[in-house]
This record gives structure tokens, C-alpha cells and sequence, in this order.
């Protein structure tokens, strides 16, 4: 077990225990990302800023970030039923956290700076809009 301490030249990892499989998975950062560039957005309005993920990827990935507590789930009693997903305060504070690491490796070294993935162009959701 870690032991918590305030001395920056000790910082334990202990703490991305669990968080680090979620964040890791390949849809998680870009649907917390979708979220973060919309406000709130329902499933298909997801699929649409997704190109290419699956309803069930989807579907399992929004369930895995609501269990770690970085996105909410809102139903409205209405008829057709309405559900729309928000970033919680942990995960907007995920959302930049990320920026550091974004922004170091689109400054590596040339040898390994690529241009964005064909199959991320196509998705709205590969870029940061409002942080």
C-alpha cells in the first residue's frame, strides 16, 4: 500500500489503479472528449461525433465511465424517452489533465510525429473544441 504524501519528489501511482484500464481502453478518452467538446450529448448524437464505434462498444464504454465516475447519466420522464450524458467534475478535470500529455507528444521528434489517423479524421470527437 502507497502512502499519501505532499512531497512532489515522491508521488506514488497507486492511485491509477483501476482508472488507468478504464482511460486506456480505445473509445474512453474520445468519448469523454465528445462530451467535453458538446456539454452533453445523447447516444446517438455520440455515434454520430464516434464514427466507427459500435452501439455495444459504446454503450459498455459509457457504462465503464459512469462506474468510475467521470461521466452522469440524466433521464427525462418523457415520452420517447430521453438520456443524456455530462462530464462529472472528475471528468472534466480528466479531460485536462490529458491536454499536457497531448500537447508533449505532438512536440516529439520528427521521426515519430505522424498526421492524424485517416480513421480519426472522419470523427469529430479526435479534437479538442472547449476546455
Amino acid at each position: 500500500m502507497c502512502e499519501q504524501s505532499n512531497d512532489a519528489e515522491h508521488v506514488c501511482l497507486c492511485p491509477l489503479e483501476g482508472i488507468i484500464d478504464t482511460i486506456g481502453r480505445k473509445w474512453s478518452l474520445l468519448v469523454v472528449n465528445a462530451i467535453g467538446n458538446r456539454g452533453r450529448l445523447r447516444f446517438n448524437q455520440m455515434m454520430d461525433e464516434l464514427n466507427g464505434i459500435s452501439p455495444t462498444t459504446l454503450a459498455d464504454t459509457l457504462k465503464e465511465l459512469q462506474r468510475e465516475g467521470l461521466i452522469k447519466r440524466e433521464s427525462f420522464a418523457e415520452i420517447p424517452p430521453r438520456v443524456e450524458y455530462s462530464l462529472t467534475k472528475d471528468g472534466i478535470q480528466l479531460r485536462r489533465a490529458i491536454l499536457p500529455l497531448l500537447r508533449w507528444a505532438s512536440t516529439r521528434s520528427t521521426a515519430t510525429k505522424r498526421k492524424c489517423a485517416t480513421a480519426y479524421r472522419k470523427m469529430p470527437a479526435h479534437r479538442v473544441e472547449r476546455i
